[in-house]
């Protein structure tokens, strides 16, 4: 997923935000991982990366995605997306749903 951030009007081309699978597919094509891949290699290639699960950045380590998706190999990039996809929208809901984070979403610093 992603999302325009607020036009400041100083930009032609406002970047976007990715996160979700759409962070994740980004780095998937920057990192070397050949599919079929298993979710042990996948750990050791990301490390302690974490990739943001919402537009206000929070973040998930990709090895605790991982985990929760109980799966232990992966046999294409689609796969292994459509496998994370679930567990990044259930930590966006819970942040959503959150009464402090909400309140934090409304100020602007």
């Amino acid at each position: 997923m992603g999302v325009r951030p607020p036009s400041n009007d100083v930009d032609e081309e406002p970047d976007v935000v990715e996160f979700g699978i759409a962070a994740l597919d980004a780095r998937l094509a920057d990192a070397d991982v050949g599919f079929p891949a298993t979710a042990a290699e996948l750990r050791d290639t990301f490390g302690d990366a974490t990739v943001p699960y919402d537009a206000a950045g929070n973040e998930m380590p990709v090895a605790e995605a991982l985990a929760e998706t109980d799966r232990e190999s992966f046999d294409s990039e689609d796969d292994l997306l459509n496998a994370l996809h679930p567990v990044f929208e259930r930590e966006r809901q819970a942040a959503s749903t959150s009464i402090v984070k909400q309140l934090r979403g409304l100020v602007p610093f």
